[in-house]
């Protein structure tokens, strides 16, 4: 690598923060936190299906539960955004970013009494060479994994890759007792906070607090957690005010104003990269004609569906699942309500009026019933008749089961990590079946770029694609709602990543 080359990539900021992050630090102590008492939590996302193998996870009740409470990652995002160490204490790279090293935690016990060590690592990882798993994109990036040292890793990665330290974090990623992994995914043996008590799968989930961890002092606050599993929102806002629960995720945007006029209670209405809208299969007819799909683009109303469904908690999206709080987002003008356009591009497609089924299911977000309703009002105007078929609240789907369906994504850290997931082609929750051509020959340059400004004119030039050729229909950036009774403590800043603070309340938050 040239000097010029060299200076390059410390100008960038987020090259700076991942190459040069030690995590030998961890977290800071919380000021004013206080061990004791049980949290008490009704969560939505959980499934009858439910386990402790993380390549099932998909919903908040066993991401709070797994990565949240009993499992640990390599790397932690902290609130802020930040990445910080977990199970490893610090990484270096080669210069290119192909190589990665990683020190290991030493005197990390898993729940069971076994020793954490570099092969945890590698046998917890290879689960993930398997192609239902969701962090498959990520694990499959990397040519080859070793262990250089008792408690040092070492990944060697197709292509260089700036962001990999974060991709780490991903709560799939969990790690497991080498040896023991039938075991650990039958029982719920990790590193982490908390141990397994109970776990009803679909219904609740039971954890107490280890004896000693290394991370006392600065997490895991409570004695207990108790998790209720409840998908049906207004469950989890009964719960909340009966008190039969501390804290609920995905309060509903009709009931944030009432809720916090109650003095018992504090909503957290938290911007982060989380998007609400609907997905069109490309691979698909009549969606693989790019001019039906630009018809529905502008026949959507995204300010009526933020107003009338998120109740002024978001704003509008612009049809990419990068967010506000990624690095590199850029500001796009969205697409507008034009019906007029609509009827034009509905003409270039040979379907100057058309019937649409689309699947619609509140598990998908809350509201997700009164968008589409807004969406095929909205629609008529333009010649296009969207046909709901409803779905009950439980009901959850496959990427593949639907060429037209109502979807939530909570975003990622990065740009790559974002894309990886949602419109890669191996990606699993790839619900568009995009991804391939420039967009993807632009995908592995920015990955491997670490010139800040190049890095930028490349994402923003996918985020265009995305916007004006894509599947993803995202009229909505959504804020994380979710609300805490007055027995409750939190930072003062809060992860808004993902819901409950990253999925992580139990760990950081504790008794008022």
């Amino acid at each position: 690598m040239t000097a010029l080359r060299r200076r390059r990539v410390l100008q960038s900021a987020l090259a700076a923060a991942v190459l040069g992050a030690s995590g030998l630090a961890g977290a800071a102590a919380v000021a004013g936190a206080t061990r004791g008492g049980y949290f008490r939590a009704a969560l939505g996302g959980a499934r009858g299906t439910d386990s402790w193998d993380a390549r099932t996870h998909a919903g908040l009740f066993m991401s709070a539960a797994a990565q949240g409470a009993i499992f640990d990652t390599l790397t932690e995002v902290a609130a802020g955004g930040a990445l910080r160490g977990e199970l490893a204490t610090g990484w270096s790279a080669s210069p290119d970013a192909r190589v990665w090293t990683f020190d290991l935690r030493p005197g990390v016990r898993f729940h069971n009494g076994k020793a954490f060590g570099a092969e945890d690592v590698l046998a917890s990882l290879a689960l993930h060479r398997d192609a239902a798993s969701p962090a498959r994109p990520i694990v499959a990036e990397i040519e080859e994994m070793r262990a250089t040292a008792p408690h040092q890793v070492q990944f060697t990665l197709a292509t260089g890759n700036a962001d990999f330290p974060y991709l780490l974090a991903d709560y799939h990623l969990l790690i497991y007792p080498a040896g023991q992994i039938a075991e650990a995914m039958a029982r719920g043996i990790g590193t982490g906070l908390y141990r397994v008590e109970r776990f009803e799968p679909g219904r609740r989930f039971i954890g107490h607090r280890v004896a000693e961890h290394y991370k006392d002092g600065r997490a895991g606050w409570f004695d207990g957690v108790d998790f209720l599993a409840m998908n049906d929102p207004r469950d989890r806002l009964e719960a909340l005010r009966s008190g039969r629960v501390d804290a609920i995720d995905r309060l509903p945007a009709a009931e944030a104003a009432a809720l916090q006029a109650e003095p018992r209670f504090t909503v957290q209405s938290l911007a982060g990269n989380q998007h609400y809208g609907f997905a069109l299969r490309t691979d698909l007819a009549p969606f693989a004609d790019p001019h039906l799909r630009q018809a529905l683009k502008a026949a959507v109303d995204r300010e009526a569906m933020v107003a009338q469904v998120l109740h002024g908690h978001g704003s509008i999206g612009q049809d990419s699942p990068i967010g506000p709080a990624n690095p590199y987002f850029a500001v796009l003008e969205p697409q507008g309500f034009d019906p007029d356009r609509a009827r034009w591009h509905l003409a270039q497609a040979g379907h100057e009026r058309i019937a649409l089924p689309m699947l619609v299911s509140e598990a998908a977000f809350d509201g997700a019933g009164r968008a589409a309703e807004l969406y095929r009002e909205s629609a008529a105007q333009a010649g296009i008749a969207l046909e709901l078929r409803r779905l009950p609240p439980e009901t959850h789907w496959p990427r593949d089961s639907a060429g037209f369906r109502a979807g939530g994504w909570s975003g990622r850290a990065t740009e790559d990590w974002a894309f990886s997931t949602v419109l890669t082609e191996a990606a699993p929750w790839n619900a568009t079946r995009g991804g391939s051509g420039r967009f993807g020959t632009l995908l592995r340059e920015a990955r491997a770029e670490f010139d800040s400004t190049r890095r930028a004119e490349l994402y923003a030039e996918m985020q265009r694609i995305s916007r004006d050729e894509g599947g993803l229909i995202l009229p909505m950036y959504a804020n994380h709602l979710q609300a805490h009774s007055a027995r409750i403590a939190t930072p003062k800043r809060v992860g808004a990543m993902r819901a409950m603070d990253d999925s992580r309340m139990a760990e950081r938050w504790w008794m008022a």
